[in-house]
């Protein structure tokens, strides 16, 4: 946490680099096994051309979330920001906050829901936006994403009461 020119401080989530690891690694050992399948088993050709493309798309996926992993994001009494300055969510469009055990959202994360919908962005790992919904979470500490939430439904309830 750092102190803004504001009264409230500003939270920064970024991935747990063990998480982030095995997640990453994961989804290399997949696409590595596929590749290694349709070298050695000899499948039908439709069949290996299916895990040949399995194989190079999870290790495209693998090294796109190794990249989106190493971002961070920022709440600020403003907005929520990715460290390279993109806005994921206004403060003033923020209409709820879903982190419950049975709530659609990424591991150790949450889900904003915004008055304005937004363009389509996938950050595997870290962030997604589809519409008005902005998933928080994946291969992020459980912690400091509760405390953001938390902080988030504060400001949701303040606003609303005064």
């Amino acid at each position: 946490m750092q102190e803004d020119e504001g009264t409230e401080p500003s939270l920064v989530l970024m991935a747990s680099p063990g998480r982030r690891a095995i997640g990453v690694g994961s989804v290399a050992a997949l696409g590595g096994i596929l590749l290694w399948l349709a070298a050695t088993q000899g499948p039908e050709p439709l069949w290996q051309a299916g895990m040949v493309a399995g194989g190079l798309g999870a290790l495209w996926m693998a090294r796109r979330m190794w990249l989106a992993t190493a971002a961070w994001l920022v709440l600020t009494p403003e907005a929520l920001e990715s460290n390279d300055g993109r806005v994921l969510a206004r403060m003033e469009d923020l209409e709820a906050v879903a982190r419950g055990a049975f709530a659609f959202k990424p591991s150790n994360g949450f889900t904003l829901t915004l008055r304005r919908g937004g363009p389509f962005v996938w950050e595997p790992g870290l962030w997604w936006r589809i519409g008005r919904r902005v998933g928080v979470g994946g291969v992020t500490p459980g912690t400091p994403a509760r405390l953001m939430a938390e902080l988030m439904q504060e400001r949701i309830a303040r606003r609303a009461g005064g």
